[in-house]
């Protein structure tokens, strides 16, 4: 099968196309025809070697969107022919076909493109996961989104407001149009304000960009952040308010959920850019993201979608 692939860490030139062999599927995974995936910033920092790899050669791609062509001996919830998303154990979703183990697998609604639903995986999860299970927003709640229009923080600002809270965040001024018409109630400039001075009294953070300092201070005594961004220390995780990091865990039922929220329309993919899967466009597609002014996700087409 063909696969982008990198033999050592580097720059985006160390991209590059090669043949590799078709996964072989254990008995609780299922293989999948790719049609789509995405680009998200852990995949060229791990590319650079600021994150650890898996050893070379390395397929890099974390998001899935595709088909079911083979099923493992103890799945039984998909099937041959089932589309899915999905956000496997391992990077390697550069390439034509990737194993993923059942429980990490999210039917593919009809309502949305495979290109969308490969933007919801790993970006749409973590804001799932954060939102609603770690800060647990509800109704009447202030949520400040600390990064909103980077790719998790667009599903953050829906899924909050969604949820039906009084949402605020922070972005330069070219992407305040875009936040206010996905919900975003409050729209800082970072350049020009600082949100401690004009934020008061909000019941939780969730912090993308490493500002724990400043989240916490605006926060009630009973206010929580979560961080993806940064660590707290010691301190910051057992005071009043309190912060805490969060890691996300790959989780087909809480993909599935934001699958749900965006076929309802409550919660809109915004895709900045596609690229085929080539060399060039994988190359492109790279920089793009660490340019950090793409306006959603950066999407990677593999296949052509199969005919209804």
């Amino acid at each position: 099968m063909k696969a982008i692939i990198i033999d050592r860490f580097g720059d985006a030139q160390e991209l590059h196309e090669a043949e590799l062999p078709v996964p072989t599927i254990g008995p609780d995974e299922v293989l999948v025809k790719m049609v789509a995936t995405s680009v998200n910033p852990i995949d060229w920092r791990t590319r650079n070697g600021t994150r650890a790899g898996r050893g070379f050669p390395l397929v890099l791609g974390t998001d899935v969107s595709g088909v079911i062509t083979e099923i493992g001996s103890n799945v039984y919830q998909f099937k041959v022919g089932d589309a899915v998303i999905a956000r496997p154990d391992n990077p390697g979703t550069y390439a034509e076909y990737v194993a993923v183990r059942e429980d990490k697998l999210a039917l593919k609604p009809a309502a949305i493109s495979f290109e969308e639903g490969a933007a919801i995986p790993l970006a749409g999860t973590i804001a799932y996961q954060v939102i609603v299970q770690q800060l647990a927003v509800g109704k009447g709640d202030k949520v400040l989104v600390q990064g909103g229009a980077g790719g998790v923080g667009l599903f953050a600002v829906q899924i909050a407001k969604a949820r039906g809270a009084y949402v605020a965040t922070t972005a330069s001024a070219e992407n305040h149009a875009l936040l206010r018409s996905l919900g975003a109630d409050e729209v800082v400039d970072y350049h020009q304000t600082k949100y401690t001075d004009v934020l008061h009294d909000y019941d939780g953070v969730f912090d993308t960009v490493d500002d724990i300092d400043n989240g916490l201070s605006i926060l009630k005594p009973a206010g929580h952040l979560i961080s993806i961004a940064g660590q707290p220390t010691a301190a910051q995780q057992n005071g009043r308010p309190s912060a805490k990091h969060w890691r996300m865990h790959p989780n087909g039922k809480d993909t599935a959920a934001v699958a749900e929220l965006v076929a309802e329309g409550q919660v809109k993919v915004i895709i900045d850019s596609e690229y085929p899967l080539t060399t060039e466009g994988l190359r492109t597609a790279h920089l793009r993201s660490e340019s950090h002014h793409a306006h959603g996700k950066i999407v990677i087409t593999i296949a052509d979608p199969p005919v209804k």
